[in-house]
């Protein structure tokens, strides 16, 4: 295995891999299609897909994502409800913005960060309150750095 160094990483390294040749062209055809430098960018992503869906089903590790909701705004009390479980949850609710849509919908999308465990049952909490339509839950490994604390809180 030989290291290099690149300018969008601090070290990367070069490895050999086989595939079938069917594979290998349906590869290429999707890095032309999503407009990828190279293979091994597209091969980058997907293990780093790969990686972060492992991380999140194991639970313990902090990670940072957006929880999205579609929800019908007609249905009493829902946005009081929605609300309300970003407030009982502040540790790990960053932000939240709504948008209004067409025919009485209503886009939310919940900025979040904490153990996945914890954003895996706010998701749950939020996509299954009647009226809301869809709801996912994307995490990344990446995080934020803190916000405040009461150190640093202004007095």
């Amino acid at each position: 295995m030989q290291s290099l160094t690149c300018p969008s990483a601090s070290l990367v390294s070069r490895i050999t891999m086989s595939l079938p040749q069917e594979l290998l062209k349906a590869l290429d055809d999707m890095v032309t299609q999503r407009g990828f430098d190279s293979r091994s960018q597209a091969i980058a992503d997907m293990i780093h897909q790969q990686v972060t869906a492992h991380k999140q089903k194991v639970g313990n590790d902090v990670m940072v994502g957006t929880i999205t909701l579609l929800y019908d705004r007609s249905i009493a009390n829902l946005q009081r409800q929605i609300a309300d479980l970003q407030y009982q949850n502040l540790s790990e609710v960053i932000s939240s913005l709504h948008v209004s849509l067409a025919d009485n919908q209503m886009m939310e999308v919940v900025l979040v960060q904490g153990r996945a465990c914890q954003l895996e049952k706010i998701a749950n909490q939020l996509i299954t309150l009647r009226g809301v339509i869809t709801g996912n839950l994307q995490l990344l490994t990446a995080i934020m750095p803190p916000i405040s604390s009461p150190a640093t809180a202004p007095a």
